[in-house]
């Protein structure tokens, strides 16, 4: 009985085996002659550049600055398309900011007890404060009260506008005051917190003068004419005697109004054959024209 040979396919099969793996070693050496070469090539270029650039230090300078101006660049590119905003590195001059280490230890108090408060940022606040006490202490004016003023008409929002038109910290109304802005350069300048507040400062002080008194010139200043401003004046005065405590150190004071002056009426006398008159006081001089803030 004959039987077939498996031979020929097994020697087909080594052979194919065979072929690959030498066109394989053959690539392998070729790409490792190729390497080494490449890399001899690049050494050389590299020692040649460096020997250059040892001799010449004019070409090794001017190398090194084009580089450097390519690596700027590329950062200044991909810190545009990370931002995609346009940088401005001079914007830190127009904050309204002061160092809480810079105040006195009564207006670093009162800074702090403001921030809390009207939930505003120490900082801002603290170039405030450190404003009003200098106007004040100039004006001759409480700078608590001027810190009162501020919280009670804009609670410290330098960009707070009324329904009739008084704009920033002070309230002021810029159209009556357009005048006292042209030193700051002109209406839009009540939206500049120091501006604001030192034009604010000067608009209660003409009235605090022309009223005689602080709760005079407050009435003048909110420009009360169909009542006698007392819903404002106390309300100020309150937060005034508030912010001077904490400045103080003092427990918490309360603002007791003045009573109204007494209005005498007739009245009947005992013998009921005449009737006379009690005395009547002189009724107050009217107050002055207020004068709106």
């Amino acid at each position: 009985m004959r039987t077939n040979s498996p031979t020929p396919q097994k020697s087909t099969s080594s052979a194919l085996a065979s072929s690959l793996k030498h066109v394989g070693s053959d690539v392998y050496r070729g790409f490792i002659h190729t390497t080494q070469n490449g890399l001899a090539l690049l050494g050389m270029v590299a020692a040649v550049t460096l020997l250059v650039f040892g001799m010449r230090a004019d070409l090794r300078a001017n190398a090194e600055e084009r580089l450097l101006s390519w690596l700027l660049q590329r950062q200044e590119a991909q810190q545009l398309v990370e931002r995609d905003v346009d940088v401005e590195p001079t914007a830190i001059e127009r904050v309204t900011v002061a160092s809480l280490r810079d105040l006195t230890e009564q207006q670093a108090k009162v800074t702090t007890w403001l921030s809390r408060k009207y939930r505003v940022a120490p900082e801002p606040l603290a170039a405030l404060v450190t404003e009003a006490y200098a106007i004040g202490e100039r004006i001759r004016i409480d700078p608590t009260l001027l810190l009162a003023v501020m919280a009670i008409e804009s609670r410290f929002n330098p960009f707070a506008q009324s329904p009739v038109g008084a704009q920033g910290l002070m309230q002021v109304l810029t159209r009556v005051h357009t005048d006292k802005y042209e030193d700051f350069g002109g209406e839009l300048a009540a939206f500049d917190p120091l501006s604001n507040l030192r034009v604010g400062a000067k608009v209660l002080e003409d009235a605090v003068k022309r009223a005689g008194s602080i709760e005079g010139g407050l009435r003048l200043y909110v420009g009360a004419v169909t009542t006698d401003g007392s819903w404002y004046i106390n309300r100020v005065m309150a937060e005034h005697l508030r912010i001077k405590s904490v400045a103080l150190g003092k427990p918490m004071q309360r603002y007791e109004p003045a009573p109204p002056p007494a209005r005498a009426i007739p009245v009947n006398s005992p013998a009921p054959e005449v009737e006379v008159e009690a005395e009547v006081r002189p009724a107050p001089p009217a107050p002055l024209a207020a004068m709106p803030s």
